[in-house]
């Protein structure tokens, strides 16, 4: 089984990657998780940069042409309390940053505890 990557160095060229206006949307994006949640670990899997709690994926910052989605592994908990929350289906939900407006920290902040308090973490 492969192991996901969670190099400094990875996170690094990961950002490096991106075009200006990516990187500085899913940086404000990390800030504001780690900010929340310092003991979350950084890795790259499936291309994203995500935030796992023990071997729990919590989180993942996913960029498209127009705009930054914030993955919440399990959103659909959250939903009542944060109506931001879009998707269908089982359990994921994401809010949209589009890139060059300023990313809601104190969002990203809140949204962050209340995922890891409805895991119990």
């Amino acid at each position: 089984m492969r192991r996901p990557l969670h190099s400094p160095a990875l996170i690094s060229a990961f950002f490096d990657s991106l075009r200006p206006e990516q990187r500085d949307t899913a940086q404000a994006m990390q800030q504001a998780i780690l900010e929340a949640a310092p003991h979350l670990r950084q890795e790259v899997k499936w291309g994203n940069l995500c935030f796992v709690n023990d071997r729990d994926n919590v989180m993942a910052i996913v960029l498209h042409k127009a705009n930054a989605h914030l993955q919440v592994f399990n959103g659909v908990l959250l939903m009542g309390e944060f109506p931001e929350l879009e998707g269908a289906g089982r359990g994921m939900r994401h809010i949209k940053t589009r890139y060059r407006i300023p990313v809601n920290g104190q969002l990203v902040k809140e949204l962050t505890q209340a995922c890891l308090r409805a895991w119990g973490r």
